[in-house]
């Protein structure tokens, strides 16, 4: 009995949608990381990149436990000398929640060109709607 190895063209994609609605925004963005990976598939290899769409609906109501709110800060660079810029979660979630949310799984995926294509992959939300109900995502629970 052989190892069958993957190939890039014969990957089946999926769509998957997650409701953050009450849930950490950790746990939410692992879940979304592992299945834009593909890593909950029996025929993952790491060599290829064979995750799923993943749809994320209600990032404005994904919560933060313990003080994330008021201590876990945002860091951002512009470029020029001096220039650093900070912005605290509680600030973050209440003007861009899809950000912290694309922020957290893009810091779950790999930093390679396999997983900058999976975050390719990722559609966030802030509200209960999304736009690809023709895909026929399936609900994936945590």
């Amino acid at each position: 009995m052989s190892t069958t190895m993957p190939k890039a063209g014969q990957v089946e994609r999926k769509w998957y949608v997650i409701d953050a609605a009450g849930k950490p925004l950790g746990r939410v963005a692992a879940q979304a990381a592992v299945l834009l990976r593909g890593k909950h598939k029996p025929t993952f290899a790491p060599h290829v990149d064979c995750g799923d769409h993943v749809v994320i609906v209600n990032c404005a109501q994904a919560v933060l436990t313990g003080k994330k709110l008021q201590q876990k800060i945002y860091y951002r660079h512009t470029g020029y000398i001096g220039h650093l810029k900070e912005v605290r979660y509680d600030t973050l979630m209440r003007t861009n929640p899809v950000k912290a949310m694309q922020l957290a799984v893009k810091g779950m995926v790999p930093d390679s060109t396999i997983g900058r294509e999976a975050l390719t992959r990722l559609r966030l939300f802030a509200g209960p709607e999304h736009k690809h109900a023709a895909q026929k995502p399936e609900a994936w629970e945590l």
